[in-house]
């Protein structure tokens, strides 16, 4: 009998299981270390520069409307720190896509019970790093003007109003798109037949992602959700049916 799908929290939540425990605390490890640094490195960045980033996008009100400023200041904040996510997760997720892309294959042989891919070596895992970073710019390639336009709207008076909200959506979607795009790499799903997958997954995919989301917006914390998100993927992937619906690129 097939295991049941599981709600969004929990593909997350077995997915920080399946990383911490000891047949996958290897492959953890690298991407684990490189992420912490790039993070540190980051942060330290962004705090010196976050008051000045608030103040490009807070609108300019005339003296009579000044009272707003006070009530607008936690939404342009909460627009810079997704602004700032996403940067860093983008930026996180580029440089750790060949050991996500191993990770995920080495929870879905957990998962499965057996093992269909290559046996580890690092021939295998250097000749993943052209496939997986040109899927990470084919990820960028989908972000960007959709960023770009929200980015846009961010610089609108009144209409940036909406602005964050729908960042979070987006945010929220993108997670989806970026974690589970691990394991359907994996198996050369083509990027539109994914998406498309995804689509008919709508409520899971955002369920899945906006967990993600949470978890990985806390500093330091989001180091280790990272390749427990990638696992949480891959049991979605496994418990969701995604090797049902395989199209090879062409």
């Amino acid at each position: 009998m097939p295991a049941p799908a599981l709600s969004g929290p929990q593909y997350l939540g077995e997915g920080l299981k399946l990383v911490l425990s000891p047949g996958l605390r290897l492959f953890v490890l690298l991407p684990l270390t490189v992420n912490l640094l790039l993070f540190a490195a980051l942060i330290g960045f962004a705090v010196q520069e976050f008051s000045g980033w608030v103040d490009a996008f807070m609108p300019s009100l005339p003296e009579w409307l000044s009272f707003l400023q006070y009530l607008l200041w936690p939404l342009f904040v909460l627009l810079v720190l997704v602004l700032v996510f996403f940067s860093f997760t983008m930026l996180a997720n580029i440089i750790a896509a060949p050991f996500n892309g191993f990770l995920a294959e080495k929870v879905e042989v957990v998962v499965r019970g057996k093992d269909e891919f290559p046996a580890f070596s690092w021939a295998e895992l250097m000749a993943m790093i052209p496939r997986t970073l040109g899927r990470e710019l084919r990820k960028l390639a989908y972000f960007l003007p959709r960023a770009g336009a929200l980015l846009i709207l961010s610089f609108i008076p009144v209409v940036n109003l909406v602005a964050a909200p729908l960042w979070i959506v987006f945010g929220v979607w993108m997670m989806a798109v970026q974690y589970i795009d691990y394991p359907a790499d994996n198996h050369k799903l083509g990027w539109n037949e994914m998406l498309a997958w995804l689509r008919e997954k709508r409520w899971q995919s955002l369920g899945f992602g906006g967990i993600t989301y949470l978890a990985l917006m806390i500093p330091f914390v989001n180091i280790l959700m990272m390749p427990a998100a990638v696992a949480g993927a891959t049991l979605f992937w496994v418990r969701e049916g995604g090797d049902r619906h395989l199209v090879p690129e062409a």
